[in-house]
């Protein structure tokens, strides 16, 4: 839960926008709002920490850098907006919760996988026994498919880095 935690720091693109208020006495914000902003600068300080000084290597490094980075944000962004983000037990129907008839989707945590959105659903419904089996199936099923390919893209990338860049990717929770 810490790697994951920790990946999504990197750069979560689905941060609340900040306005543009670069103008004036606007506080310099510049840019933060902008997740493709946000993703390059990612990518550059990524680039920086693993002390890559070549561009054939970093193009070669970057594709794969991105996946993990991907992969673990949407498992993470996940997990989070299941912990903080939705009513479930502890919001129960939503009576007691203040959040009804608010949108689920987007928001910090990025928009929600449709077998997640499935399962709460059932959740909130208070789903017959089969319907809530049915859902919760569905979601591990997407949980363990988005961790295997985490996986795989982990040891994709570890074949391109130095035992150095592995031991920075590892504590940048990359790896």
């Amino acid at each position: 839960m810490a790697g994951v935690a920790a990946v999504m720091s990197l750069g979560a693109n689905q941060v609340v926008a900040q306005p543009d208020n670069g103008g004036p006495g606007g506080g310099g914000r510049q840019g933060r709002g902008d997740p493709a902003q946000r993703q390059q600068r990612m990518m550059e300080r990524l680039k920086t920490d693993l002390e890559v000084t070549d561009e054939a290597e970093w193009k070669a490094m970057q594709p794969l850098v991105q996946k993990v980075a991907d992969l673990g944000r949407e498992i993470g962004s996940d997990r989070m907006r299941g912990m903080f983000g939705r009513g479930g037990p502890r919001g129960g129907d939503n009576a007691q919760s203040g959040d009804q008839g608010r949108p689920r989707g987007g928001g910090f945590f990025g928009t929600p996988s449709a077998e997640s959105e499935a399962l709460q659903k059932a959740i909130e419904s208070k789903a017959s026994k089969a319907e809530m089996k049915a859902a919760l199936e569905k979601y591990v099923a997407w949980r363990k498919a988005k961790l295997a390919a985490l996986e795989q893209a982990q040891a994709d990338l570890r074949k391109v880095l130095t035992t150095r860049q592995e031991a920075i990717a590892t504590l940048n929770g990359l790896l």
